[in-house]
């Protein structure tokens, strides 16, 4: 049953910290069974990787067979119509738009004891990205991760996806084309993380994972860590929509089931000041539930997970809003760029009674690729950062050491280690 709090309720900050604290993480730890499966990929490769696509997928695979031929692509580009093809370039020419403006720039000075310092990006050398496979195809996932990568500079980029019975989504193959992806493999699960972290005969490694996945695929990313970089550990989606009774609870009620419809485990809130439009909008996603061709999916999401949440006045949603820190935040007020001044915590807003969330999904620009399960109180959508390092310079001349020098040495001593401090001494006295 959907949860229903009101800040005027004594028992309101006990309820509020009790739902927060709940997690929504597919049950059961499944760490040792990836961690056995990462082993297995490292020791046998594609052997191993031949062997979890005939187990989980039904597929029979070989050296051959992994990689997506060319032939492969451009037929299933044949299959798509000139309108999804269209929506997809429309799409693909938004994202590359927004990411190619946040490309940090490279950064020199010379400071007023003459010591030149320098930051500067560079690009990672490969790029492996995840794209689901499962319940549904994203073909906009491939385009949202693949962007950003080909912005940022770099030059190999792989995706990996899994092919149950040997289908692969013709929408996926399209726009991994559209990207600019030529190196694609038909594997997935925590098996293709492997891959791509360890390499094997037929891949080789990247430096990057990015994509979304089942648990498999969070815990395997979470195990490569450090072996390679990742974007994030995704958990189901969700959406926070604030909301005063000027709504139409037909339109709220429809972005609430925009995410519960994702999977069983999404979560969809609404907070709102006004009892008489929750109590519509809880009747309009009934009604909407009765016709949604993935309602068994949205509504067992919204009776486990979805929340509705009672203010006295929309400015006391504020401190609830941080403290969700949700992935998708939707303001439908009047003044919504006022209000979200306030906010900082969210992966994405959205503000005012146009701007649905799910166009963000698909055409608005900025990546779909968000921090989940309050985690955007520390991190940040995907975005070309994440696909770039950053090295610094540092160049002294002889003038500049013999200024900044002995404060080096004095902290060097103190910290006992000598062979530092003298580093720095010889350069400045010229003595052994």
């Amino acid at each position: 049953m959907v949860t229903s709090l009101n800040v005027q309720d004594s028992g309101f900050d006990q309820d509020f910290d009790k739902f927060l604290a709940a997690r929504r993480e597919s049950d059961g730890d499944v760490s040792d069974v990836v961690r056995a499966i990462l082993k297995d990929v490292q020791s046998r490769g594609d052997a191993a990787l031949f062997d979890y696509g005939k187990q989980f997928d039904n597929i029979d695979l070989s050296a051959k067979t992994l990689r997506v031929s060319e032939q492969e692509i451009a037929q299933a580009k044949s299959y798509c119509t000139p309108e999804i093809l269209g929506a997809l370039k429309l799409a693909a020419t938004r994202i590359d738009s927004f990411h190619r403006r946040h490309i940090p720039q490279d950064d020199e000075y010379t400071d007023a004891a003459g010591v030149t310092l320098t930051a500067r990006w560079t690009a990672v050398s490969a790029a492996g990205i995840y794209v689901p496979g499962g319940k549904a195809a994203y073909p906009s996932s491939v385009l949202m991760n693949a962007i950003p990568a080909k912005c940022a500079g770099v030059e190999r980029i792989v995706m990996v996806v899994p092919a149950p019975g040997g289908h692969l989504s013709p929408l996926v193959l399209a726009a991994a084309d559209l990207a600019g992806i030529t190196e694609i493999y038909k594997v997935g699960g925590a098996q293709a993380v492997a891959a791509l972290a360890y390499g094997t005969e037929t891949i080789n490694p990247v430096d990057v994972i990015t994509g979304p996945g089942n648990a498999y695929v969070a815990a395997a990313k979470r195990e490569v860590f450090g072996m390679v970089g990742i974007d994030m550990i995704a958990g189901p989606s969700e959406i926070l929509v604030v909301a005063d009774g000027l709504n139409n609870p037909r339109w709220i009620a429809m972005d609430l089931l925009s995410q519960a419809e994702h999977d069983e485990m999404a979560q969809s809130i609404l907070i709102t000041d006004d009892a008489a439009f929750a109590q519509a909008t809880c009747d309009a996603v009934d009604e909407h539930l009765a016709k949604l061709p993935r309602a068994d999916i949205a509504r067992k999401s919204w009776q486990d997970h979805g929340a509705v949440i009672l203010v006295d006045n929309l400015d006391a949603a504020i401190p609830l809003i941080n403290k969700l820190a949700p992935e998708h935040l939707e303001l439908a007020l009047e003044n919504p760029r006022e209000y979200a001044q306030n906010i900082t915590n969210a992966g994405a807003i959205f503000l005012g009674r146009y701007t649905p969330e799910a166009v963000g999904d698909y055409v608005a620009g900025p990546n779909h690729v968000l921090p989940t399960g309050r985690s955007a109180r520390f991190s940040s959508g995907l975005s070309v950062l994440n696909f770039m390092k950053r090295n610094t310079l540092i160049e002294c001349t002889r003038d500049s050491l013999a200024e900044i020098g002995p404060a080096a040495i004095t902290l060097a001593e103190e910290e006992g280690l000598q062979a530092h401090a003298r580093s720095i001494g010889v350069r400045i006295t010229n003595k052994e």
